[in-house]
């Protein structure tokens, strides 16, 4: 895939030109490639294509559009997953070769990491080739023109950066051309002619320099009325009086330049064969690596001030220690002009190399031989640096194992620096830095896997390719196996060695080719662990492809004391630490190949301790699930613990994750799906049906609908298919609730009525309370209002009867809901002063603010407005401090309601249309509705009938969605609980 910017939009699959459904969609696909890789909002899409004049069905025009899009790009052969749909707009994913834009910004930014001009002018002159014109040219948008200005800036900005380094090259005799240009486009731009002038002179044309001073002289006088800056004056007297210092001269570092004097040598009577010169063959298809490059460059500079004398790069196997510490040595390699010496400590072998061996190898290369090499450790280790002392060498320990293999062969020389790769982090080595190295970025694993196939046999099969490199997990060591078999074997198609390692039990045994096996190389760093680590390893690889946090190393081994075990899997590079979470708690990850080996050591293992392992991690999380759901603010859909086990950590642990536990449930989102998903394919149906039911408080409060859905349908089969009745009935009943989030009324009822049926015949008095009471909802949200109190007043008797005082707090608001709408003001007040009280005595402050909400339609329906206001603005507020946006969006639409009464269409407006996108983000479109069809009729009664036409007819298309989706009316009151 290539798409441009650039200059006019470019979009080519497969070679051929994805065709482009009119303007609108060309507009659409340019604001996405503008801002690939991050969300583009619909707003600004909207704004795209309409600038200021966009119609009352605009979303839904962007939605067809980004369609109509995905087929033409999909009919071209682009994967599925191009364009995705995030909240509140869409994401293009695209690799840095795949976008022109990209591959400008990561040229501009490798010439601000070059370490020497000619680095930074070729990086420029790659970044300028990416352009084809101006960027945008064939689009017309107010918006799209803005984004076009900005990188038309920018292009120029970087024009004029590259000839500058080129002047300081000395190629000003090519730069007069491209400048004259650039002087034309930028009639007023003094860089331009400050660059222009000085490489005339260079030239030997000082007249026509003086000529171009001139002009610019006059152009500014004569249409601006000011003078040329002092600097650019200073430049006019030094060209007028031929000032030598602006000749140009060979720059610092450039062939030309005079090289560093040679120091005497360290020791009389030693005759030493130098430079030494035993680094390995680069690699001719190296790769990417920019940032770790320009690190070890930084930290080998003997000029620079972070300089370094010991570098480490630390990693695990396969990621391609050693060709990046062999590219970085041979790019260093003028800043040590004795030489780079090179040792192979091969410690993941059978027989590591002995230190004293390592010594006297490097003393023969230093031309140390026979009976003058010391027969001791200490004695070799002195002549090493006694020899190295006055020298400036580059010394690269590949492989090394531990600090005690390394200490002796580390230089005391302030111009020496060692390079050493390790699987292990050497933290015991004085003045080391380390560099953490993990897998290539997709980019770079695309650019590897292609520079080795071939651009042609990728661009037959993109598809494939990708899903290739995501096997590898963009391991080099995996890629390069890849590359390789499919090299020695042209007729494959890709396809065929995609389906070959597509299965990950097959997958370790065909990432092998000659010696190369990643396998092999998995099992060198396994050797070296104890028993324990090795244990640990092949159990984490059990939880399955996850951002984990390290506390589950503890359940997995049955002790408490796990940490030092976690320590040394990230020290040998098996697990890596990623990042510290919101909680400030370090996170951990295995790669996915490491994790297939992990799974296949497991596999070793008695079946019952494998289960065993897994039932304890799950126990901690159902453990801390419930801890999280018991300090969020409460409601319906909260259920007694069944028997699953539970398995608590150190109260100072839980008291940690806990201080938080909104942050808690956002952190461990993923791992909460996965824990469900993990006790389904273990056969725990009891397990899975409480970790689902578990999560629901907090999937309700943060509106997380998909997640929600998708948790519970997994443990609802589970459950189903292991006659687990109890479990069944609370999951259909949160499922009943998130219908009614959805509007999916018929889908609510049927799930609800089979939770009562279930809750009946297994006896659970408050579970049938429960889901009697959601199943009122949806009598009341369709109008049925006698049968709604029925059931709310069934719920309660059952609620009071089992003694459950929160849901008696909130079946009582319920009915002092329906008193209202009887028109019985009395006895609504009565039953929302009983609920207020019992949620104030609970120290519910969730309820509290749910019932006052409530509270606020009586005093409004008394013309109490003030009082009514003051109970919503409590509630807001409360609302808004537990970050739960659904109750806050109904809040604001009571809110709206009471200043609609009042015809206060400047309050009333403001907050209905917050409401509305609350509603819209989290997709209840009833309620949605609800405020645009309020504030149409606010506008209708204003005077505005464009306006009241536009937003009604908004309101009726949602509710004609609704209508179809039930098969019911729409209804014409709002679903909050």
């Amino acid at each position: 895939m290539k798409f441009g910017l650039l200059g006019p939009l470019h979009a080519q699959i497969a070679g051929e030109t994805v065709p482009l459904n009119g303007p609108r969609q060309a507009k659409m696909l340019a604001a996405l490639l503008v801002d690939a890789n991050h969300v583009v909002t619909t707003e600004r899409l909207v704004a795209v294509m309409w600038d200021a004049n966009a119609p009352a069905t605009a979303v839904r025009q962007v939605q067809d559009a980004v369609s109509g899009l995905r087929r033409n790009l999909g009919a071209c052969g682009a994967p599925g997953t191009l364009i995705s749909t995030r909240r509140g707009g869409y994401e293009i994913h695209l690799a840095q070769d795949q976008l022109d834009l990209l591959e400008f910004d990561h040229r501009r930014h490798l010439a601000e990491r070059s370490t020497t001009p000619a680095e930074t002018a070729a990086a420029l002159r790659h970044a300028l080739a990416c352009w084809r014109g101006r960027a945008l040219l064939d689009l017309r948008s107010r918006a799209l023109e803005t984004d076009a200005a900005r990188l038309d800036e920018l292009h120029a900005a970087t024009h004029k950066r590259c000839l500058a380094v080129e002047l300081e090259l000395g190629r000003h005799r090519e730069a007069v051309g491209e400048l004259t240009a650039l002087r034309r486009e930028h009639p007023y731009d003094e860089q331009v002619a400050e660059h222009l002038m000085v490489a005339l002179y260079r030239c030997g044309r000082q007249g026509e320099a003086l000529r171009v001073y001139e002009g610019l002289r006059r152009t500014l006088a004569d249409e601006l009325g000011v003078d040329p800056s002092p600097p650019l004056q200073a430049l006019h007297q030094r060209i007028l009086t031929a000032d030598p210092d602006l000749a140009a001269t060979p720059p610092a570092g450039s062939p030309t330049a005079t090289p560093p004097e040679n120091p005497a040598p360290a020791l009389s009577g030693l005759a030493m064969a130098m430079p030494v010169r035993q680094l390995p063959l680069d690699v001719p298809d190296f790769v990417g690596r920019a940032d770790a490059l320009a690190e070890i460059a930084r930290l080998l500079d003997v000029s620079g001030p972070n300089r370094a004398p010991v570098a480490v790069v630390a990693g695990g196997p396969g990621v391609g220690k050693s060709c990046l510490v062999t590219h970085a040595a041979r790019l260093a390699s003028r800043y040590f002009p004795d030489g780079q010496l090179y040792l192979d400590l091969a410690a993941t072998s059978d027989e590591p190399r002995d230190p004293a061996l390592m010594l006297a190898e490097a003393l023969r290369a230093l031309s140390i031989v026979g009976s003058a090499i010391p027969k001791g450790l200490s004695e070799r280790a002195a002549l090493y640096r006694s020899l190295l002392a006055d020298r400036r060498m580059l010394v690269v320990l590949d492989d090394a194992g531990h600090a005690d293999q390394v200490l002796p062969l580390l230089p005391a020389a302030d111009g020496c620096a060692v390079l050493i790769t390790s699987r292990t982090l050497l933290t015991h080595l004085p003045g080391a830095r380390h560099l953490d190295l993990d897998v290539l970025s997709p980019a770079e694993a695309r650019e590897l896997f292609t520079g080795i196939v071939g651009r042609e046999r990728i661009a037959r099969e993109p598809a494939e390719a990708d899903a290739i490199l995501a096997c590898c997990g963009n391991l080099p060591l995996a890629i390069r196996i890849v590359s390789a078999r499919l090299t020695g074997r042209p007729a494959w198609s890709l396809r065929v060695l995609r389906e070959r390692i597509e299965d990950e039990s097959r997958r370790l045994a065909e990432l092998r080719i000659g010696d190369l096996s990643v396998r092999a190389s998995v099992d060198l760093s396994l050797r070296l662990l104890p028993a324990d680590a090795v244990r640990a390893l092949s159990l984490l690889g059990l939880l399955g492809a996850s951002t984990l946090p390290g506390w589950v190393v503890g359940p997995l081994l049955d002790r408490s004391d796990a940490e030092e075990v976690l320590d040394t899997l990230v020290d040998a590079s098996l697990v890596r630490l990623t990042a510290t979470d919101a909680l400030g708690e370090p996170r951990y990850r295995l790669h996915d190949l490491i994790r297939t080996c992990a799974v296949e050591i497991a596999a070793q293992l008695p079946t019952a301790d494998r289960r065993d392992a897994i039932v304890r991690v799950l126990s901690v999380w159902l453990d801390l699930v419930g801890r999280g759901t018991d300090l969020l603010p409460g409601g319906l859909l909260a259920a007694a613990p069944g028997s699953a086990p539970r398995r608590s950590l150190p109260d100072g642990v839980v008291d940690r994750l806990m201080a938080d536990p909104f942050g808690w449930f956002d952190t461990e989102r993923d791992n909460l799906l996965g824990a469900v998903q993990l006790a389904v394919d273990w056969g725990l149906d009891e397990t899975a049906w409480e970790l689902a039911a578990g999560t629901a408080t907090y999937y309700d409060h943060r509106c997380l609908y998909q997640d929600w859905q998708h948790g519970h349908r997994l443990a609802l089969d589970a459950a189903e298919a292991a006659g687990n009745a109890r479990g069944a009935s609370v999951l259909l009943r949160n499922l009943g609730q998130l219908h009614i989030y959805q509007d999916e009324f018929d889908r609510a009822t049927r799930a609800l009525e089979s939770s009562i049926e279930l809750c009946r015949d297994g006896v659970d008095k408050l579970g049938e309370a429960l889901s009697v009471a959601t199943l009122s909802t949806v009598s009341r949200v369709q109008g049925r209002d006698d049968e709604a109190l029925e059931r709310v007043e069934q719920a309660l008797a059952i609620a009071v009867g089992e003694g459950d005082r929160h849901i008696e707090a909130q079946l009582s608001c319920s009915i002092g809901v329906m008193r209202l709408m009887q028109g019985r003001l009395e006895a609504a007040e009565s039953w929302f002063t009983g609920a207020l009280r019992l949620a104030e005595e609970l120290d519910d402050e969730h309820r509290v603010a749910v019932v006052l909400r409530r509270f606020s339609r009586l005093h409004d329906r008394r013309g109490h407005r003030e009082e009514a206001l003051r109970c919503l603005g409590r509630a807001l507020a409360t609302f808004e401090k537990l970050s739960d946006e659904r109750c806050a969006a109904y809040t604001l639409l009571e809110i709206g309601r009471v200043h609609a009464g009042q015809d206060d269409r400047g309050l009333a407006s403001p907050a209905l249309e917050r409401a509305a996108a609350l509603f819209h983000r989290h997709g209840d479109r009833q309620d949605e509705a609800t405020c645009w069809q309020l504030i149409g009729d606010l506008e209708a009664a204003a005077g505005l009938p464009d306006l009241a036409r536009r937003h009604h007819g908004r309101a009726a298309v949602l509710w004609e969605a609704i209508g179809e989706m039930n098969r019911t009316h729409a209804p014409a009151r709002p679903s909050s609980p």
